[in-house]
């Protein structure tokens, strides 16, 4: 296994709280498990360390606790640049892309009271991830999608069950107006939809 794979499988144990925060991660236990020596999964953590998905404790690595002031703070970021990034792609949506939008609509409709709350998260990182890819700026959507991937530890944190119906109801409404090429109503639901989210997270709503 690459360490890009090796990468890939610990950034998604972390995110699903498969590992959980301020857990240690033990280097010869991890080279075992992906059955490499410790100087690739060395540099792995290097590279976690520097998205802010672990950092050292003493001569250790520890996953990055969930702080309500790191998501303050992220908010912050977000609030700015995704409201960009929406107004992007309402101006630079393709006719297949507004067809794929329609079709993210309908699948939407398929989630229920049984959907597991990683299956409801997921799948909005994948509306936001299609969202940031027809704004058709690649940095700035990577830079959203580190910033979004770590709300899902938070939301994925959350003891009791999602709403899909209340979650997904701003997704819905901001698809509509890109579609619909009104940028008054985007600035409007991505604010409400990053401020409900966070509120959410912290207990708040």
């Amino acid at each position: 296994m690459d360490p890009s794979q090796i990468y890939s499988a610990l950034r998604k144990k972390i995110i699903h709280l498969e590992l959980a925060p301020e857990s240690v991660l033990n280097l010869s236990d991890l080279a075992k498990e992906f059955k490499v020596s410790r100087t690739p999964i060395k540099e792995v953590l290097i590279s976690l360390q520097a998205e802010e998905w672990i950092k050292r404790h003493g001569s250790h690595f520890i996953v990055t606790p969930l702080s309500l002031e790191r998501i303050r703070e992220i908010t912050e970021i977000r609030l700015v640049m995704e409201v960009q990034a929406n107004i992007w792609a309402m101006e630079r949506i393709t006719p297949e892309e507004t067809k794929a939008l329609t079709a993210i609509q309908e699948k939407i409709g398929t989630f229920n009271e049984s959907s597991s709350n990683q299956s409801i998260v997921d799948f909005d990182f994948t509306i936001h991830h299609f969202i940031f890819q027809v704004a058709k700026n690649l940095h700035l959507a990577k830079i959203l999608e580190r910033i979004l991937s770590h709300y899902l530890r938070f939301w994925l944190s959350i003891p009791r069950q999602i709403d899909h119906r209340v979650f997904f109801r701003e997704s819905l409404e901001l698809i509509e107006a890109i579609c619909g090429r009104d940028e008054t109503l985007i600035r409007e639901h991505t604010t409400r939809h990053i401020q409900n989210s966070v509120a959410q997270i912290m207990g708040t709503r």
